[in-house]
């Protein structure tokens, strides 16, 4: 019997090993052939480029706090024209000629306002001794509370203090102040007739003017201004004529509430309320504390404490109700940046610019993102109608 021989599997092939290529020595890479063209340089090109647009800033902010005789009048008109210009319009749809229809809105808005300041005027004057009064009462009382009370406090003490603010009222800084202080109301005259002025113009030709500013552009840019403008408009307008409308809301709340638990000056705190809503997140706060110290002069801690929840209740129901529905898209900004914007428009140009700088910076935001829609939706076109070619 023959045996058969089992055949062994081939051993497998080995993989033929890699030559190992002569490795040339590293090279170093040719110094830039400028110094600005490496990162480094870069980083510094862009630094010097923000340095000079940060510079360029401050010097116009600079130019435009020298010049706010000139500056505030131009704001405040073109923020009252955006709210009157729909009165406007519609006065002229009813056939009234244009000039005539700016007159009536103007006259309209002046005896307005002398009406009011007449009632207010009459109201502190017809008040103001009754208040004076229970402000000698009050305090006398919180005197005697301060030497009576817990306090570590005599009446030499209070003595001395009462002396030191006599002093610093008679003092030197407080005359230069009231000279300033006559001097500031002597521009504030000045800036109110430059104001009405410009409001006339503004409400008479406000499109020829921003027509006029558009000479220089063309194409796209003259399309999207013209957008941008248009939008600013509605959007200061609307800003201004819902603020005013919430601010009525919380005033007659306030005023009817006050006038009903006996605090006196209760239209002309009312009135307070209502400026105060114009400056956000603080101006409505402010007014309602001003109204409760009144209350505690006056009527005493537990009316005051009263006043103090109607405040909070109309502070919630404006926050949580009437701002988005009235306001709505006017002013389309977050907190931080209502916060942001108030403290450094209180900085720059005080109450003025606390009043101005929330609405200004609505409108910056709108033309940034009006501008940059209508670029990106221009861009979708063209990329729409060249598709069709490249296919």
């Amino acid at each position: 019997m023959l045996r058969t021989r089992r055949r062994r599997p081939p051993a497998p092939a080995r993989a033929a090993e890699p030559r190992v290529a002569a490795q040339e020595p590293p090279t170093l890479a040719s110094p830039p052939a400028s110094p600005w063209a490496d990162g480094l340089g870069r980083v510094a090109i862009r630094s010097a480029q923000l340095l000079l647009l940060l510079t360029l800033g401050v010097v116009v902010v600079y130019a435009l706090v020298q010049l706010r005789l000139v500056v505030v009048p131009i704001l405040v008109a073109t923020v009252l024209a955006a709210a009157v210009v729909p009165l406007v319009e519609l006065l002229a749809r009813w056939g009234l000629p244009r000039l005539l229809a700016v007159w009536t809105a103007l006259l309209t808005g002046l005896a307005a306002l002398v009406a009011v300041g007449w009632v207010v005027v009459r109201g502190i004057r017809n008040e103001w001794d009754e208040l004076r009064d229970q402000a000698e009462q009050g305090f006398a009382e919180l005197q005697s509370f301060l030497t009576s009370g817990p306090l570590p406090i005599s009446d030499e003490q209070l003595d001395q203090a009462r002396d030191a603010v006599i002093e610093l009222a008679q003092g030197e800084q407080v005359r230069s102040g009231a000279l300033a202080g006559a001097t500031a109301a002597a521009e504030v005259v000045a800036g109110m007739f430059l104001g009405v002025v410009l409001l006339f113009f503004l409400l008479k030709d406000g499109k020829r003017i921003w027509t006029f500013f558009l000479q220089p552009a063309t194409g796209h840019r003259r399309r999207r201004m013209e957008l941008v403008g248009g939008r600013s408009v509605e959007v200061l307008g609307g800003y201004l004529r819902g603020t005013a409308i919430v601010a009525l809301v919380d005033s007659v709340i306030i005023g009817v509430a006050l006038a009903l638990l006996g605090v006196p000056l209760a239209f002309p705190l009312a009135l307070i309320v209502f400026l105060g809503a114009f400056i956000p997140l603080v101006g409505a706060t402010v007014a309602g504390i001003l109204a409760a110290l009144v209350a505690l002069v006056a009527n005493g801690p537990v009316v005051a404490l009263v006043v103090v929840g109607i405040v909070i209740a109309v502070n919630q129901l404006e926050g949580d109700i009437l701002a988005p529905v009235v306001l709505g898209k006017a002013l389309s900004l977050h907190p931080l940046a209502i916060l942001v914007a108030l403290t450094a428009g209180t900085i720059l140009a005080g109450i003025i610019g606390a009043l101005l700088s929330v609405p200004l910076a609505a409108v910056a935001w709108t033309a940034v993102t009006t501008w940059s829609e209508d670029k990106r939706r221009t861009a979708e076109a063209q990329g729409r109608l060249t598709l069709p070619q490249q296919g």
